[in-house]
C-alpha cells in the first residue's frame, strides 16, 4: 500500500505519540491487561492513520467530453444554484460528501488550464451542511478545457478537517484525473457545471475519484 505524501509527517508524529503513551503505561502502570489494551489501541490508531492516507490504484477514465468525480464519497445534492464567485450566473452544482473512511485525495474532474484559483479561510461547520460551501475553509478552482468548456470545483473542509491542500496554480495546465490536492479528514467537494450539461448522477449515488462519471458536456 502506497502512502500519500501529505500523510508522511502526520503518520510519523501519530506513531511517536502512541508509542510514548504505550511506553509510559508499561513504566508506570502495573496492570498487564491495561498495558496490552493500550498497545492494541496504539497499533490500531497507527495502522488506521496509514490506511487513511492510502493511495488507491485505479484505471482512470480520460475523456474530454466527460466530467469525472474529483473524489470518493456520496452525492448529497444535485441542483441549480446561483454561482457568484467565478461564473457569475446560474449553474449546476453536484455536491459530494466524504466520510472519515473515504480516500481524501482530490483529482481534477476535467483536464485543461486553471483560469481561477483562490483559497478561502473560514469556519469548520459540518461539511454536509449546505452553508459549508460558503462558510468553511475551502479552495475554489476553475478549469477551462481544451474544447472550451469550463468547470469549477471546491475542496471544502469539515468539522474534523482542519487543512485543505491544493496543488492548482493559475494559468497552468493539468491533466484530467491528475491530483488536485488533499483534504485532511472529513470534508466535501462541490462541482459547478454550466447549465445544459447532462448530469449522470443523482442524490444518494456513491462515486469514486478518477473513475465515476458525473456529467457529460
Amino acid at each position: 500500500m502506497r502512502i500519500h505524501k501529505e500523510g508522511h509527517t502526520i503518520i510519523f508524529v501519530n506513531f511517536l505519540i502512541w508509542a510514548a503513551i504505550a511506553g509510559l503505561c508499561f513504566i508506570f502502570c502495573k496492570n498487564a491487561v491495561v498495558n496490552w489494551v493500550v498497545v492494541g489501541v496504539s497499533l490500531f490508531m497507527s495502522l488506521f492513520m496509514m490506511w487513511f492516507f492510502r493511495v488507491p490504484v485505479r484505471e482512470a477514465v480520460i475523456d474530454d467530453s466527460l466530467v469525472i468525480s474529483p473524489g470518493d464519497g456520496k452525492v448529497v445534492n444535485v441542483k441549480e444554484v446561483e454561482e457568484n464567485e467565478y461564473f457569475g450566473e446560474k449553474c449546476l452544482c453536484i455536491s459530494i460528501f466524504l466520510t472519515f473512511f473515504n480516500v481524501h485525495i482530490t483529482w481534477f474532474p476535467v483536464g485543461g488550464v486553471v483560469k481561477y484559483y483562490k483559497y478561502h479561510p473560514g469556519k469548520y461547520i459540518f461539511a454536509f451542511h449546505p452553508k459549508s460551501s460558503e462558510k468553511n475553509e475551502r479552495t475554489t478552482i476553475a478549469v477551462r478545457t481544451d474544447s472550451g468548456n469550463e468547470v469549477m470545483f471546491r475542496q471544502i473542509a469539515g468539522i474534523v478537517a482542519r487543512r485543505v491542500v491544493c496543488y492548482a496554480k493559475e494559468n497552468e495546465h493539468f491533466d484530467q484525473t491528475s491530483e488536485a490536492g488533499f483534504i485532511k479528514f472529513g470534508s466535501r467537494l462541490d462541482v459547478f457545471l454550466p447549465l445544459g450539461t447532462e448530469v449522470l448522477v443523482k442524490k444518494g449515488d456513491k462515486v469514486s475519484g478518477q473513475t465515476s462519471v458525473l456529467a457529460k458536456f
